[in-house]
């Protein structure tokens, strides 16, 4: 697969990510206070005039009165300046957000075909189901273990510093909505997301859980077949480096991508959105750099000092991964590290698609957090059972979330129903979610890249004789 680069030529691409992210926020600031100064101010002024209408609204109990009526339409012309405000301040920051989205979209064009041609030459070339059932059995236990660590941790952390308690917010009126789809857990939704009905959709809608699914049955037939089998291993892997060479030629954007994300965020946000919720999002960082010690710390329990050198082969992902809040925008580079690194291709290809399915530890973390952030914020007290239980729906239905932008907030939106939290409470991370995006999908990567080298080392096939 990919070869390490030369040491005479060290990668810049790190620091070019670096200098782009810092010069975004630069920029991002400047906009700020000057170029969509007035479309921020008309977006807050709007807010608080769709939140009174709103309030005026549910404050009548007869709703075929005239006064009712005219409430209604007053929202409904408050909803539509609202929208006018934010599409216009889109409309003059669009050219940097073209940057990201235009990269992004590059991004899962590769990422379908990428995890499909390198899974099913890792699976057929493990051999047979034996391999396959005894691999994936010890990667599915290091994925729950840590799935556990992620989510105990988070209610842990969010009990001690009770983040929302100083919130004191009225419980909103039953009907009210945060814009958000939820995402209703039924065991029939779960096993639908799981099998696909087609390959095809599924590859189209970068449905990776489902990808894996069929993935794992065509490299295992692949491998059944035996000598006609290996011609299809060869084409795969073929087609595997082909993609790799296109995603060297994508990763090149990534600085643009990162520039145009930052200034695009920090221009619509400012500083003001920073102490609003300075509390919750330094505790949340926080807890993201316990749960990154505590994952190095178990990952150099089976691979010793060595983990410490994985982590410098992921700065460059991880990096990616923080500057665009998206998990997936660092896969392609995250599977090059991890065998520069030393584990074995056919256990990369097999781990780390799995994981971006089944092992999002910086979502779960963040999945607990706000939900019992919620929680506090509107003085909903919730037992440590409850709690428990919350964690454990939280386990099933995070299986299978995006890797992407805004994909936890959808399944925290379904859950909070469940345990009678107003699901309009979502919406007091809408403006933040950026921000703690960007730091759980680092984590994200973090966790899959750790776990990756767990498993060769347990299946005794690294290629490093230190390990």
């Amino acid at each position: 697969m990919p070869t390490s680069p030369s040491p005479g030529k060290p990668n810049r691409l790190t620091l070019y990510i670096l200098i782009a992210l810092a010069a975004g926020i630069g920029l991002g600031f400047l906009l700020n206070g000057a170029y969509v100064r007035e479309d921020n101010a008309r977006v807050a002024a709007a807010e608080i005039s769709v939140g009174n209408a709103r309030a005026a609204m549910e404050a009548f109990r007869d709703t075929a009165v005239a006064d009712y009526r005219q409430a209604v339409a007053a929202y409904g012309v408050a909803a539509k300046e609202l929208k006018a405000a934010v599409d216009g301040r889109d409309g003059k920051l669009e050219p940097f957000s073209l940057m990201a989205d235009i990269f992004l979209r590059l991004i899962k064009m590769i990422i379908a075909p990428l995890v499909f041609s390198t899974l099913v030459v890792g699976v057929a070339k493990l051999g047979d189901i034996k391999s396959v059932g005894r691999i994936g059995g010890k990667t599915l236990l290091w994925f729950l273990a840590a799935s556990l660590l992620s989510l105990l941790l988070g209610m842990m952390l969010v009990n001690f510093f009770k983040p929302g308690m100083h919130m004191h917010l009225p419980l909103p009126d039953a009907h009210a909505a945060a814009g958000i789809e939820k995402s209703a857990f039924t065991l029939k939704h779960f096993l639908y997301h799981v099998f696909p009905a087609s390959i095809f959709e599924a590859m189209a809608q970068n449905e990776i859980l489902q990808i894996v699914v069929f993935s794992l049955f065509f490299g295992v037939a692949t491998a059944a077949i035996g000598e006609q089998g290996r011609v299809v291993i060869h084409a795969f892997d073929a087609i595997s480096h082909v993609i790799l060479k296109v995603t060297s030629a994508v990763m090149k954007l990534a600085p643009v991508a990162v520039f145009g994300a930052m200034t695009a965020v920090i221009a619509k946000q400012g500083v003001g959105i920073l102490k609003t919720y300075s509390l919750f999002i330094g505790e949340f960082y926080g807890g993201l750099l316990l749960l990154w010690l505590c994952l190095i710390a178990a990952g150099g329990v089976f691979i010793g000092k060595r983990v410490l050198t994985l982590m410098r082969h992921i700065r460059e992902p991880a990096t990616l991964a923080f500057s665009t809040s998206s998990s997936e925008a660092a896969f392609p580079k995250l599977m090059m590290e991890l065998e520069r690194f030393g584990c074995p291709g056919r256990i990369v290809s097999f781990v780390l698609p799995l994981g971006y399915s089944f092992n999002l530890d910086g979502s779960m973390m963040y999945m607990t957090f706000a939900s019992l952030f919620i929680a506090q914020s509107y003085g909903i007290h919730l037992d440590i059972a409850t709690q428990l239980s919350m964690l454990l729906v939280l386990m099933l239905t995070s299986k299978g979330i995006a890797g992407v932008p805004r994909a936890s907030l959808v399944v925290i939106a379904g859950t909070l129903a469940g345990f009678s939290i107003p699901e309009a409470g979502v919406a007091l991370l809408l403006g933040i979610d950026p921000l703690l995006d960007m730091g759980r999908s680092a984590t994200n990567v973090v966790g899959n890249s750790i776990a990756t080298a767990v498993v060769s080392k347990w299946e005794g096939k690294h290629a490093s004789s230190a390990i």
